[in-house]
């Protein structure tokens, strides 16, 4: 994007900081919500970014506001709620909604968006923190054709592939259903572990045999980490975070009249850790010593 865009931001942690960062690394001047939740932000400031006590503010000083918050209710509650986003939105300002949300609220968040004079578009991430903060992430996009070519630029500001899977909402159900594959996965391969291990397997062969066969994957690379050293690092996403968008899914799949009995077997074993603060590599080891949050 060749000139300089005046972006609101909404949502400074984990992965919003890296996008904040390399937005200002591209050019753009950087308006975002001061939030308990946002990661250190002096880089940010010292970039020249300005920090706003209300949502309202981030949009009245924006062209474009990104969403980069937990799920459907943050979303409708920075948004709606007073002195939200919608309060301070000036005609054709576009809301860009980075969050992993239930369709059926995207629908209704863009139509209040709409009403209120503005555009929107949903641009679910994949990938993670490490991918943010080097400008890395994959999007994907529900939006008009032209409102996806117009905005395009900025959105390749942070990320590595742009995909547009449809028009408004199609990017939030694609995004479950890819998390549904990936923490289904993830899910799979913790248990897996925890019978290898319960067996006397040392966990290289387990590797070495998955790795040469049909676990070999995206999955279980950010697995292996912790698995052969304890470092969960390569896959920072929480249990809790984990259960929530299986939860979106399974809902999702219901609302369609899609098979579900899968996703909720999987997300049965998330929501049983979901209070434990434990990340998903976590699950690992408590899965091998036999523990169950129900217990």
């Amino acid at each position: 994007m060749s000139e300089s865009r005046q972006v609101g931001m909404i949502g400074v942690g984990l992965m919003g900081h890296g996008i904040a960062s390399n937005l200002l690394k591209t050019g753009h001047r950087l308006h975002f919500l001061d939030h308990p939740g946002n990661q250190p932000v002096e880089d940010l400031l010292a970039a020249g970014a300005e920090r706003h006590t209300t949502a309202r503010a981030v949009a009245e000083s924006a062209e474009v506001v990104l969403l980069c918050v937990t799920g459907s209710p943050q979303v409708e509650a920075v948004l709606f709620a007073p002195d939200g986003v919608l309060e301070g939105l000036a005609p054709g300002t576009v809301v860009i909604d980075c969050s992993t949300a239930l369709p059926s609220s995207t629908a209704r968040v863009a139509e209040r968006v709409v009403a209120a004079g503005g555009r929107f578009m949903d641009a679910a991430m994949t990938r993670t923190p490490k991918e943010a903060a080097e400008g890395r992430l994959n999007l994907i996009v529900g939006a008009s054709p032209t409102l996806f070519e117009e905005w395009q630029p900025l959105l390749a500001c942070f990320a590595e592939t742009i995909t547009r899977a449809g028009d408004t909402g199609a990017g939030h159900t694609l995004k479950l259903v890819h998390n549904f594959v990936s923490l289904g996965f993830s899910a799979v391969l913790a248990e897996a572990t925890a019978a290898s291990r319960r067996a006397g397997i040392a966990d290289a062969a387990l590797l070495e045999v998955l790795g040469q066969g049909a676990g070999a994957g995206v999955i279980l690379e950010r697995l292996r980490p912790f698995i052969e050293h304890g470092d969960p690092s390569a896959f920072r996403f929480s249990v809790a975070n984990a259960s929530k968008d299986l939860g979106y899914y399974h809902a999702t799949a219901e609302e369609l009249g899609a098979p579900g009995e899968v996703a909720g077997a999987v997300q049965a074993r998330y929501a049983a850790f979901e209070s434990s603060g434990l990340t998903v590599p976590e699950l690992i080891d408590e899965l091998a010593k036999g523990r169950d949050e129900s217990d």
